[in-house]
């Protein structure tokens, strides 16, 4: 199955519910969800009550959207998940958000998920001094993210960071934007994902 490659706001009125994979737009009256609060397509302010399975299966494209990973490599974050210690479900997301692209994303150094693993890619980030360009890479409590001294002039960056700075940021990142670095200080709990997701529905929908 190919990345997604279609309209960003399409996923989110798909869910009926903000996803921000758009940044800045998504906090104008120019959101797609605000301006129509229904499913797209030809029938969509005519579908009926979903099943349990369809539930089900919303919440877990609804994760799967946000954080932009494909099926097969959600069904692994859910296996690795399920194989760890602590509540499966938060244990997913917890493996979801410290992906080095939603890290980056989460200290204000691009606009949004999708820029964000752009950036990743092309290599503009160290982690402990060590070039990092995969955005799946695994970031752990203590890692020190920076952006590599050419990419700190990109306007991209330093626009995200002006606006990361107004909006305010995660408790689990210590910021520097001074020395474009910040800190992982822990792993996420819960409370700390800013995402409006049911877990437990997924882990139903995998463990038929």
């Amino acid at each position: 199955m190919a990345r997604y490659t279609g309209p960003q706001c399409r996923l989110c009125r798909r869910e009926t519910e903000k996803l921000f994979l758009k940044g800045d737009r998504c906090f104008t009256e120019k959101c797609a969800v605000e301006r129509r609060q229904y499913p797209p397509g030809q029938h969509g302010q005519r579908r009926g009550k979903l099943s349990d399975y369809g539930v089900q299966l919303r919440e877990k494209q609804k994760v799967r959207n946000s954080y932009g990973v494909l099926e097969k490599q959600f069904r692994k974050y859910f296996e690795k998940a399920e194989s760890k210690k602590g509540v499966t479900g938060e244990v997913l997301l917890q493996l979801l958000e410290t992906r080095m692209d939603n890290v980056v994303y989460r200290m204000g150094f691009a606009p949004n998920r999708n820029s964000a693993r752009q950036l990743v890619r092309h290599g503009h980030f160290f982690v402990n001094g060590r070039d990092v360009s995969i955005p799946s890479y695994h970031v752990r409590a203590g890692d020190m993210v920076e952006v590599r001294q050419p990419s700190r002039e990109l306007d991209m960056i330093k626009d995200s960071i002006a606006r990361a700075e107004q909006r305010g940021l995660p408790s689990w990142v210590e910021m520097d934007f001074q020395n474009f670095k910040g800190k992982v200080l822990q792993v996420p709990t819960r409370e700390d994902i800013q995402l409006t997701a049911q877990e437990q529905l997924i882990v139903e929908l995998y463990s038929k």
